[in-house]
């Protein structure tokens, strides 16, 4: 038996017309941005952060490529906090009680946001340094 049926409820959710599954495929999206800015701390930091260093990257006289890359570093920490908060979310909504399954999966996609912060900073200290010489 296939996960999704052709006639279960997920599918029919969905819909099956371009138009309107990309306009729900786009709310559910907002929905999920609302509820990460709403419930998840981190996830505000990191998307305030990263609207501060937009700002600093618009004025900054740093290459288009350079700038190219920065940008993509502030939105691959942005999105792995979204998957760490989801994570988190289906760990809590599993169980409350501590387990050690439950603390691996949380602290995995905490080091992967940890290593996406790492290389976010590691390259705006090679791109500011780049205007020093």
């Amino acid at each position: 038996m296939p996960l999704l049926a052709a006639d279960s409820f997920a599918s029919q959710a969905k819909g099956k017309t371009g138009v309107s599954r990309i306009i729900k495929a786009a709310g559910y999206s907002i929905d999920g941005l609302q509820a990460a800015y709403k419930f998840e701390a981190a996830f505000r930091q990191v998307l305030w952060l990263n609207v501060l260093l937009f700002i600093a990257l618009i004025f900054l006289p740093l290459t288009i490529p350079t700038k190219m890359l920065l940008l993509i570093s502030c939105f691959l920490s942005l999105i792995v906090e979204l998957f760490n908060t989801g994570i988190e979310a289906c760990v809590d909504h599993t169980s409350t009680e501590q387990h050690p399954l439950a603390k691996i999966a949380k602290d995995v996609g905490s080091a992967a946001q940890f290593l996406a912060l790492l290389l976010m900073f590691v390259l705006w200290m090679l791109a500011l340094s780049s205007l020093l010489y």
